[in-house]
C-alpha cells in the first residue's frame, strides 16, 4: 500500500518518460542477446539506439535492420514500434487503472494535453478505442500490404512483411526491412498509397480519430460539430500535405527524383511530403536531393504530426495556432479566435514557449554535434560539409522522422547519444516540459512599475 500510495504522488510527467525510459532499458537488452543479431553480436551503444529508436517510433537505424538483425531481433524492434506508438495514449491511464485507482481530477486536467482538447470522463473509453482502431487499422493495411508482397515471396513470408510494415507505418516509426527502405517500390501505387494512408491516420491522433467517430455516429444530428482541434488538424494536415508534395514535384522536376514517369513522379511526391512529418520511409534518395528541397522536409519535419498521435515534432496545431496569433497581431485583435471559437490565451502562450524551447535544444544539439565532429579525428562525415546532414539529422531525431542523408552509421559515439537524448525530448520531452514547467498553476511573484523596451 505505501509503495502503491507512492507511484501516486509521482508527477504523471515523470511516469510517462519514466515508462519510456523502462521500455528502451528492456528493448536494449533483448537486443544486445546474440540471439537477436545474425552475427551474435551488437555493440551496446548500437543496441541501445536501436531500442530508442524502435520506443521513439523514430526509424533512425545505425544497422540494417533486414538483414542485420534476426527473426527474434526484429520482433523485439516490432514489439517496441507497438509499444512506443500506443504508449503516450495508454501507459498513464494503465497505471492509475492497474492500480486499482480512479483518475484523479488534478491529473485528468494535466493529461488532456495527450488525451483530448477538453476534460473528458471518459478517459478508459478512449483508450480502449484507441487500442481497437490501432489493431483494426493495422490489421487492413497488413492484409493490403501482404496481398502486393504475396506476388514475389512465399505467403507468411509476405504477411510477416505485411505486418512488420503496417505496424512501422501507423507508429509512424519508419523501420523498414530493406536496406533502401522502399525506394525500390515508387512506382508501385497500391504499396505506396497503403503506406501513406497508414501514416496520415496514424499521425493524425487519436483524439481526432475518435471525435470524427461520434461524429459519424451521430450525423443525423445537426447540432453536433466536429470540435475545434478536429478541425484545425485535418485542414493543417490536408495543407501540409498538399504544399510539401507540390513543392518537392516542382523542385525536384529536373533532378534525379523526377527523372521516372508522371505517375512514379506523383507517388513519390506526395508519399515524401506526407513520410517526412514522421514516418520516416523514403521512396527516393535523400541524399541526392536538392538543397532546397532538403530544407523544405526540414520545415515539415519539424512540424511533425499531431497531438495525441503516434508521430512527434512540435505538432500542426501549433502550427496553425502561430500563424492565426501572427494574423490577429497583424490585424490589431487581442484574441486569437478560430472557427467562432476563441483560444484562451494560456495556449497560444504555451505554444510560443514550446516552440521558442524546441528552435533552443534544437540549435544547441547542432552546435554539439559539430563540435564532437571537429574533436573526434577521423570523422567520417567531415566537418566542413557537416552543417546541412547534421542539422537534418537532429531535426529528423526530435521529430521522430527517422530520414537520414546517410550519415546515421558514421555517428561517433558522442553524436549517437545525443541523437539518443534528441530522440527521447522529441517523444516524450516537450510533453514532459509542458507537464511540469507551464502544466501547473502558476504564481504571479514580484510585480514592479513598468518601463518599455524597444523590439524590432
Amino acid at each position: 500500500m505505501k509503495v502503491r500510495s507512492h507511484i501516486l504522488e509521482i508527477h504523471p510527467a515523470l511516469l510517462l518518460l519514466g515508462s519510456f525510459l523502462g521500455a528502451i532499458a528492456i528493448g536494449t537488452g533483448l537486443l544486445a542477446l546474440p540471439v537477436s543479431t545474425r552475427t551474435g553480436t551488437i555493440a551496446l551503444i548500437d543496441a541501445l539506439f536501436t531500442a530508442t529508436s524502435a520506443v521513439c517510433v523514430t526509424g533512425l537505424a545505425v544497422v540494417d535492420t533486414g538483414s542485420f538483425f534476426s527473426a527474434f531481433g526484429q520482433l523485439v524492434i516490432l514489439a517496441l514500434i507497438q509499444v512506443g506508438g500506443l504508449g503516450v495514449m495508454t501507459i498513464s491511464v494503465m497505471l492509475f487503472s492497474l492500480a486499482g485507482r480512479a483518475i484523479p481530477f488534478r491529473h485528468r486536467m494535466i493529461m488532456q494535453d495527450v488525451f483530448a482538447h477538453t476534460p473528458r470522463r471518459d478517459i478508459l473509453k478512449l483508450v480502449r478505442s484507441v487500442v481497437l482502431v490501432t489493431l483494426a487499422v493495422e490489421g487492413i493495411g497488413a492484409i493490403l500490404l501482404a496481398y502486393h508482397w504475396s506476388r514475389e515471396m512465399p505467403l507468411p513470408q509476405a504477411i510477416y512483411h505485411g505486418v512488420f510494415h503496417a505496424v512501422s507505418a501507423f507508429c509512424n516509426a519508419g523501420f523498414a526491412l530493406y536496406p533502401d527502405s522502399l525506394v525500390r517500390y515508387a512506382d508501385n501505387a497500391l504499396l505506396v498509397l497503403t503506406m501513406s494512408g497508414l501514416i496520415v491516420i496514424g499521425g493524425i491522433g487519436f483524439p481526432v480519430l475518435f471525435d470524427l467517430g461520434l461524429a459519424l455516429r451521430a450525423r443525423h444530428r445537426p447540432q453536433r460539430r466536429l470540435a475545434v482541434q478536429t478541425k484545425t488538424v485535418l485542414i493543417t494536415t490536408a495543407v501540409l500535405i498538399g504544399i510539401g508534395a507540390l513543392m518537392f514535384a516542382l523542385l525536384e522536376s529536373h533532378s534525379a527524383a523526377g527523372g521516372e514517369g508522371w505517375q512514379t513522379r506523383v507517388l513519390t511526391a506526395l508519399f515524401q511530403s506526407i513520410t517526412c512529418r514522421t514516418a520516416g520511409f523514403n521512396t527516393t534518395d535523400i541524399a541526392a536531393l536538392r538543397e532546397a528541397t532538403l530544407v523544405l522536409m526540414i520545415f515539415l519535419m519539424f512540424v511533425g504530426a499531431s497531438p495525441g498521435s503516434c508521430g512527434g515534432g512540435v505538432k500542426t496545431t501549433t502550427l496553425a495556432l502561430i500563424v492565426m496569433f501572427t494574423l490577429s497581431r497583424i490585424r490589431k485583435l487581442r484574441r486569437v479566435n478560430m472557427f467562432r471559437r476563441s483560444i484562451p490565451a494560456e495556449t497560444v502562450t504555451r505554444c510560443i514557449s514550446l516552440l521558442l524551447v524546441s528552435i533552443g535544444i534544437l540549435i544547441s544539439i547542432v552546435f554539439l554535434l559539430l563540435v564532437g565532429d571537429a574533436i573526434v579525428a577521423g570523422s567520417e562525415v567531415g566537418p566542413r560539409h557537416a552543417f546541412l546532414p547534421f542539422f537534418f539529422e537532429t531535426v529528423s531525431a526530435f521529430g521522430t522522422v527517422g530520414l537520414s542523408m546517410g550519415i546515421t552509421p558514421a555517428l561517433t559515439l558522442w553524436g549517437k547519444l545525443l541523437i539518443i537524448a534528441m530522440m527521447i525530448l522529441g517523444r516524450v520531452g516537450i510533453l514532459t516540459f509542458s507537464y511540469v514547467v507551464v502544466g501547473k498553476a502558476g504564481t504571479l511573484g514580484l510585480e514592479y512599475a513598468e518601463e518599455n523596451l524597444m523590439i524590432g
